[in-house]
């Protein structure tokens, strides 16, 4: 197990500790390549820090990850040069034009060094720096335009604001308020090895920035934190159970019943979550809060590990055991698809002396509020209705207490399953590629089943292949057909077509498969998805196989009777989460 075969060095550091040290950039780096734009970003963000307001203010303003590997009197630079760079250049340019006299003098430190392994004059130019238009060399070019946007940036600043600053980007350690870089030595675990590049080549030229995950695990490891008697045998055991938790909720099932997800936040270590939870991280919150409120923690606690790593495993035995129990799973599962907090819910589950029986009833509770609404008014396009239809599925699970049968979350929402018209709207213009694919949804319909022997239906499959034979298809031939093969099946324009008796969950693929077939293809096509093995959600599998409806036999067709029973079914299935409808209870 590499990951706790070594001790790691992770701390955080001030810029003003930073001041005095030499750094060595290896050849396998690029040169300084930041724009202008990431500069700007930079001096905005350290001097929207510089002017909060003692209340407001955080305790630090903290910079991404600088990876070191101590090689003698200096430090190798495996990850950071184009922020280091940056701050070297923002100092070099405060020095120059706004400090009375040099660091060595004013902090009794020098401003850090630079030196490069394969571009010797680069470190001469950082202490000299030339305008952009004056040099061909890339890498002097880069430097130059970030010293002038530095320059550009303080152009409007008087010198009252440029001291505060750069008192707060050059606090001492003791300081309240200071600027800090998250310090990563990787000096132990590259004695006699290339680790270093290894390291460099995940970051960068994979592109995979440190995570949150990375950064606790080895405030969790460092060898300091143990007895030396007892080190590796409590790094073993840490990176044991850690591995174990990363198993169970890599587990598709285990993860999408607590885990919605979102477009902006992606977990490739998913115990990354339990910590963001922990530390109630919000969207909007910079990208290492979570190892920032960690590393508070290990100061505040003494270097607890114990009583920490104790947390964070007490958190996800809590979600393992919702996780077995069923019932938890399925009312859980759907608050979090509704955008609940997890974390809330179970803060509300070891409130007091909370049982089992009284969390469930505070879950039933949730979801009623979720549900709230008379289902004969719903129409398509209101959101509650997917928190509907998903509960009627989940709750027609739950109602067959003799099957384990789980409503597969992961599917749900990997697939993307949303709203659709059980039957098809009317009137619909199609083009193109879905032209054809409504031509041959009817065509094989037709040829199947012995439909061919009505007379009616031998003339649509005529149509069909007369217009199958058509170089060009003309729009108004094929409308006829439309509008005839509708009216076959649906008569006229029906009311209820947007009404809840009407949609049912269906996934994208399927949906722009048949999106404008009728009903008997729609069916035909969730019977083949289902012998299949493609998963289909239950109730919408009832629809189409007509479960709900009472008196109607024939299978080509979906009437206003199926709709209202259908809706009728919804209603008693879900009658103990629903307010009364129309005056009554379902």
């Amino acid at each position: 197990m590499n990951a706790v075969a070594t001790p790691i060095n992770l701390c955080l550091k001030s810029i003003y500790e930073l001041l005095g040290e030499q750094f060595y950039i290896p050849s396998y780096q690029r040169g300084y390549r930041w724009s202008a734009i990431q500069v700007s970003e930079l001096l905005d963000d350290i001097w929207e820090f510089s002017q909060q307001s003692p209340t407001d203010k955080s305790a630090f303003y903290c910079l991404q990850p600088i990876v070191v590997v101590k090689r003698e009197d200096r430090w190798e630079l495996v990850d950071g040069q184009q922020r280091l760079t940056t701050l070297y250049i923002l100092l070099h340019f405060l020095e120059k034009n706004y400090l009375p006299m040099e660091f060595s003098k004013a902090y009794k430190k020098s401003l850090f060094s630079m030196a490069y392994e394969t571009r010797d004059q680069s470190a001469a130019f950082l202490q000299n720096i030339k305008p952009s238009c004056e040099t061909n060399n890339i890498d002097f070019f880069h430097i130059a335009k970030a010293y002038e946007v530095v320059s550009e940036w303080f152009s409007d600043k008087d010198f009252n604001e440029v001291n505060q600053l750069l008192a707060t980007l050059l606090a001492k350690p003791e300081s309240k308020q200071s600027v800090k870089v998250i310090w990563y030595d990787l000096t132990d675990e590259c004695i006699d090895n290339d680790y270093a590049i290894d390291v460099f080549s995940r970051i960068n030229i994979g592109k995979i920035p440190l995570t949150n995950a990375e950064l606790v695990k080895a405030l969790f490891l460092q060898h300091s934190h143990f007895p030396t008697e007892r080190a590796s045998l409590k790094q073993i055991q840490i990176g044991t159970e850690w591995d174990s938790i990363e198993k169970q909720l890599q587990e598709p099932a285990f993860w999408h019943f607590i885990y919605k997800g979102n477009s902006t936040q992606k977990y490739e270590t998913r115990i990354e979550y339990i910590f963001d939870l922990i530390q109630e991280k919000k969207a909007g919150d910079e990208p290492y809060f979570t190892f920032h409120k960690f590393n508070t923690d290990f100061k505040k606690s003494n270097h607890d590990v114990d009583g920490l790593w104790k947390k964070i495993k007490d958190y996800f035995l809590a979600f393992d055991e919702w996780f077995r129990d069923r019932e938890l799973y399925h009312l859980i599962g759907f608050l979090v698809d509704c955008g609940r907090n997890v974390a809330r819910l179970k803060a509300h589950s070891e409130h007091g002396s909370q049982t089992k029986t009284a969390f469930k009833s505070y879950l039933r509770n949730e979801i009623r509020k979720e549900v709230n609404c008379q289902l004969s008014d719903l129409e398509y396009g209101n959101p509650i209705i997917k928190k509907v239809l998903l509960l009627f599925n989940i709750q027609t699970l739950l109602a067959t207490k003799e099957a384990e049968v789980r409503f597969p979350f992961d599917r749900y929402k990997n697939e993307c399953w949303d709203i659709e018209h059980i039957q098809s709207q009317a009137g619909v213009t199609l083009y193109g590629q879905s032209r054809d694919a409504w031509l041959v949804d009817m065509s094989d319909y037709f040829r199947a089943g012995h439909l061919e022997e009505e007379p009616k239906v031998q003339q649509f499959i005529s149509k069909i292949d007369w217009l199958f034979n058509q170089s060009n298809i003309d729009d108004a031939e094929f409308g006829a057909l439309y509008q005839a093969v509708h009216a076959y099946f649906v008569g006229e324009d029906i009311p209820w077509m947007n009404e809840l008796g009407n949609l049912a969950l269906l996934d994208p693929p399927t949906n722009r498969s048949y999106k404008n077939a009728l009903f008997p293809v729609k069916r035909a096509r969730i019977i083949k998805n289902d012998m299949s093995g493609i998963f289909v959600p239950i109730c919408t599998k009832n629809v189409f196989l007509k479960f709900y409806s009472q008196s109607s036999s024939d299978l080509r067709y979906w009437r206003k009777s199926d709709a209202d029973d259908y809706l009728t079914a919804i209603g008693k299935i879900l009658f103990k989460y629903l307010p009364e409808q129309g005056g009554t209870n379902v």
